[in-house]
């Protein structure tokens, strides 16, 4: 049994070794890679944050002004790639103090990336969500296996000469997108410091899961690619431990953990399952979030999917049944279909050009028609129609001769003559002196007759009654009377 484990870890090793020289990473090449990626953790590295605060900047905007190309251009300038490569070799060899430069690096460049987003969202006088805003808050597995993937690209092309470098790095960099992510987040921070809480913290949420996504994702296939090459040897270890001492970041590091006996004796992590334990942790944590946002999209697809075929037999019911005459020339055709299918009612939104009205029985029919294709009943579907007139209908009606007739004004002023005439008939009492009369409008169907006289007693209800069937056979309207001390008016 030993000596089948024995060959068995004989056959690994030998398997290790032909994909590294397959990949081309030589021994020399390992010692110059590791101590690139250490070089690469530093914080003293001005040129660095230029380029994450600039394309911090350029992601934000191109996020706010909906441009994948502005942000494709974030992605090829965000340096963040290096720092997230560097966490995955130090998982990959335990290295304690690369892992701790290397992480403090990678939170030192999203805070100043999220800060400089935020800045630019309190700033910007507009802050409407756009599709590329959106399309980075739902973040789901398929994004997971996307970070898997890039990640060991962007690992392999590391492990490479320059020239492989030169030509999978951009390509990696916009397939991961790593700085857009964390600028939604920023965005979504934004939000919630100057305008709306609510939204504003679902999309830091979902650009923020995004972002974890990626550089866990990313660790990981770092961690996986650095050890099947073998990247660190008993070799590259002696040489990388004797640059740290030379590096005074690494070897300040070095002087805190001396000062600590047990960080001293732990600060090379032996254990291979506890440094996968590390990184598996995290990543099953985020898998729980994303496969429930995947079953979210699937319901969604499949509720898309059942709409497009409902759709589908609308369309065909009136192809077939009403878009046309019985003598089968063209009588309408559809301009936008809408559905809307909730608690067991089918709402339809149909709108049509038609160059004839539908009636009531077509449309009933219609419904009908539906309801047999669905297998429903037509009391669960309710059907909107908008019929908007062809220009051959338009034209017509324009063309149509103008039919002259009395105008308001006309109207107006031989109904008043009548009713003048009516008036100048009323008989009021010997002593009752004429002030004024008042014809008042209340609605299309409500016309009013006020006469004003001064009197010092009210007038007959004969007399009322006599003046009302006098204007009503005039005007067919309704008068209001009333009585009051002098003057009085009816």
């Amino acid at each position: 049994m030993p000596g089948t484990n024995y060959s068995l870890l004989k056959k690994l090793f030998r398997l290790r070794a032909r994909v590294s020289k397959a990949l081309g990473v030589e021994p020399d090449r390992k010692e110059s890679l590791y101590i690139d990626l250490s070089r690469g953790a530093t914080l003293y590295d001005l040129v660095y944050w230029l380029q994450i605060v600039f394309s911090a900047g350029i992601a934000t905007l191109g996020l706010v002004m909906n441009s994948p190309a502005v942000i494709i251009g974030a992605m090829l300038i965000s340096p963040l790639m290096g720092p997230i490569l560097a966490a995955g070799l130090a998982l990959a060899s335990g290295d304690m103090i690369l892992g701790l430069r290397s992480v403090t690096k990678i939170i030192l460049s999203c805070l100043l990336a999220v800060a400089f987003a935020v800045f630019l969202v309190a700033i910007l006088p507009f802050r409407e969500m756009t599709n590329e805003i959106a399309a980075r808050t739902q973040p789901n597995t398929l994004d997971l296996f996307i970070a898997l993937l890039s990640g060991a690209v962007g690992s392999i092309a590391v492990c490479r000469d320059v020239k492989g470098v030169a030509t999978s790095i951009p390509g990696v960099a916009i397939a991961v997108a790593l700085m857009p992510p964390l600028c939604v987040a920023g965005y979504g921070f934004g939000l919630i410091a100057t305008s709306d809480a609510t939204a504003g913290w679902r999309i830091a949420g979902g650009g923020g899961l995004l972002f974890l996504t990626n550089l866990v994702a990313i660790t990981f296939m770092a961690m996986v690619v650095f050890l099947i090459v073998k990247l660190s040897t008993t070799r590259v270890k002696e040489r990388a431990e004797e640059w740290e001492h030379s590096d005074p970041e690494s070897a300040f590091i070095l002087r805190i953990i001396g000062r600590f006996p047990r960080l001293d004796r732990a600060r090379e992590i032996r254990s291979l399952s506890v440094r996968f334990v590390m990184i598996l942790v995290p990543l099953i944590a985020i898998l729980i979030p994303l496969t429930q946002s995947f079953m979210q999209l699937q319901r969604e697809i499949a509720q898309e999917r059942r709409d497009n075929a409902v759709k589908k037999e609308i369309r065909t019911v009136w192809q077939e049944n009403f878009q046309k005459r019985s003598d089968g020339k063209v009588r309408s055709s559809i301009d936008q279909l809408t559905i809307v299918d909730k608690d067991e009612l089918l709402n339809i939104d149909l709108r049509v050009f038609d160059d004839e009205p539908y009636s009531a029985s077509e449309k009933t029919q219609y419904v009908k028609f539906i309801a047999s294709r669905l297998d429903r009943k037509p009391e669960s579907i309710n059907l909107q129609l908008t019929e908007i007139p062809t220009a051959t209908v338009l034209a017509a009606l324009r063309n149509r001769p103008e039919t002259k007739g009395p105008t308001i004004g006309e109207l107006q002023s031989n109904l008043w003559n009548q009713i003048a005439g009516a008036v100048s008939e009323i008989e009021l009492p010997p002593d009752a002196k004429l002030i004024s009369r008042q014809v008042i409008t209340d609605g299309p169907d409500s016309l009013h007759l006020k006469i004003t006289y001064l009197c010092a007693s009210a007038i007959d209800p004969v007399v009322k009654d006599s003046v009302v069937d006098k204007v009503r056979c005039c005007g067919e309207v309704r008068s209001r009377f009333g009585s009051s001390p002098a003057p009085r008016q009816f």
